[in-house]
């Protein structure tokens, strides 16, 4: 397109715009101002609130990803503990005869205790 068809599009588009903007304006008179300043102040409240929700969001995922760090870190504990019990307990078993059934007994609590 030449410079010219450019520009006079350019000017049919602002002339449309400002056609329609008087139009506008002989409709809706006064009440466009009004209209217009009660929805930036809706459309403030909505983004308030919006950063909010965001801001809330990020802190309860802050504190869950922090519940679940000491979960992880009781439950590891939890496990080494029961390791060692269970290593305890076979140590004494070892130099005792060796009881099968009271071993799979030991697992079963074991795995029990591991599951709850």
């Amino acid at each position: 397109m030449s410079k010219k068809k450019v520009q006079d599009t350019k000017n049919d588009q602002e002339n449309s715009a400002s056609k329609i903007e008087a139009i506008k304006n002989l409709i809706f008179g006064e009440n466009i101002v009004q209209y217009d300043s009660e929805f930036e102040t809706l459309k403030k409240d909505l983004q308030n609130k919006k950063e909010h929700l965001e801001n809330y969001i990020d802190e309860v995922r802050n504190e869950l990803m922090q519940s679940m760090d000491s979960l992880t870190t009781d439950v590891n504990i939890r496990i080494t503990d029961l390791e060692g019990t269970l290593e305890a307990k076979t140590n004494e078993y070892a130099e005792k005869k060796v009881d099968r059934i009271e071993l799979g007994k030991l697992l079963i609590s074991l795995g029990e205790k591991i599951s709850s």
